[in-house]
């Protein structure tokens, strides 16, 4: 069992370059706040992993797990390792992290998330996050590809059961309300004018196919980090604070799958299939197996979802099983992911509201789920949430990375 001590996210609003910044301060602040929130000393960690996506391509840094020897004399020594994943490359640190862990190896881990991204220009980043596809193979006539290439998942449900673009502007709504709620979102003092959310060209101009401005998740620089231990460790730490082991939230069951880079062969793939992206649907069902609780929605009080686009979300909502394949418009018009409903879907805010960093995404979402079964979420916490589930993707559901997190 490992044991999620808690940790620290950045202000996701924080433009680095602009404030002569780069991703060793940035790097530096996380794991100096997050050690402070959690309580610990630099001498606790045992080993140290870096979740992050393109920092070669963005800022020309790689080996990053080099990073800790510069926070701190201590950290001389650490062994540290980075994962790539894409969108779930935080995820993929985490799995790396508990792995360790359960081999018994080390008792605390710190796993820290970043991504820059705001330093360079939009087309720029576009073309970095492109290479999250496959290259020279796909969505080549595209200007901007992940847009192209989730407009082509709407497509995909049009086609199979319809769909309704005000139930794509709902899901965006939600979003950008919780944002609201999370003092480190980076829409949190936005404002939008009464045509927002539709398919107006000029309040919601189109980006690329059916996407449009307001079903995109936002382009950030930012940075997560979470520090994780063995019961062992965990009940050592309980002990010298006076609180019950079992108040500490833990990582009850995970999910991990991946399927063919290409999103055409993902989709025709699934041709037979009730869900438009089966390994998605099997991690899910993995991490909430590996929890041993109920295959459905049942079990779970909240989710932190990955919603890079709108048509994500609502592909997410029911490959978690809170409708019907097909019928994910039903918990959008009823409310059901919305703050107070069946099962609220990215209180934090998510990739729209909070903010997508890309490779501290994972390292967020794990964290939003403790601080909710810690009811330490804030304004955005969900009452009496015990058991949270987390679903992070990486390129066109390439990789797929689910945490069921709880008390």
């Amino acid at each position: 069992m490992v044991y999620v001590l808690g940790g620290w996210q950045s202000d996701f609003a924080a433009n680095w370059s602009r404030e002569g910044r780069d991703l060793a301060d940035a790097f530096a602040e996380a794991v100096g706040e997050g050690l402070a929130a959690a309580g610990l000393d630099v001498g606790d960690v045992e080993t140290g992993h870096v979740g992050n996506f393109a920092a070669e391509l963005f800022a020309g840094q790689g080996l990053l797990g080099g990073m800790f020897g510069l926070v701190h004399p201590t950290f001389d020594g650490l062994p540290t390792a980075r994962h790539e994943a894409a969108c779930a490359s935080g995820s993929v640190a985490i799995l790396a992290a508990t792995a360790e862990i359960e081999a018994g190896r080390y008792d605390l881990a710190c796993v820290v998330g970043i991504e820059q991204m705001r330093n360079v220009p939009g087309q720029t980043a576009a073309q970095n996050l492109g290479s999250a596809a496959w290259a020279g193979h796909e969505f080549q006539d595209a200007r901007f590809l992940w847009p192209r290439a989730f407009s082509d998942l709407a497509d995909e449900y049009d086609r199979r059961y319809g769909l309704k673009y005000e139930h794509l502007m709902g899901i965006a709504e939600v979003n950008f309300a919780n944002g609201k709620r999370n003092p480190n979102a980076q829409t949190r003092s936005w404002n939008f004018g009464s045509d927002a959310f539709t398919a107006d060209d000029v309040a919601n101009p189109v980006v690329e196919g059916r996407t449009r401005k307001q079903d995109c998740g936002q382009v950030t620089d930012g940075t997560a980090v979470v520090f994780l231990a063995s019961e062992r460790r965990a009940r050592a730490y309980a002990d010298k604070r006076g609180i019950a082991l079992d108040s500490i939230p833990r990582i009850k069951g995970w999910g991990h799958r991946s399927a063919p880079i290409s999103y055409a062969r993902k989709v025709e793939a699934s041709r037979d299939s009730e869900y438009v992206f089966p390994q998605v649907r099997r991690a899910i069902l993995d991490a909430r197996s590996r929890a041993g609780i109920a295959p459905d929605v049942s079990g779970i009080d909240a989710v932190e979802t990955h919603d890079c686009f709108t048509a994500t979300e609502y592909m997410a909502i029911d490959h978690l099983g809170l409708t019907a394949p097909g019928e994910s418009w039903k918990a959008i018009e009823a409310g059901d992911i919305a703050m107070g409903g069946k099962l609220p879907i990215n209180p934090s805010g998510g990739l729209i509201g909070t903010g997508h960093p890309v490779g501290a995404t994972g390292v967020r979402m794990l964290l939003d789920a403790w601080k909710q079964t810690s009811d330490q979420a804030g304004d955005y916490q969900v009452e009496g949430a015990r058991t949270v589930q987390t679903l992070n993707i990486g390129g066109s559901t390439t990789t797929t990375v689910s945490f069921v997190v709880g008390t």
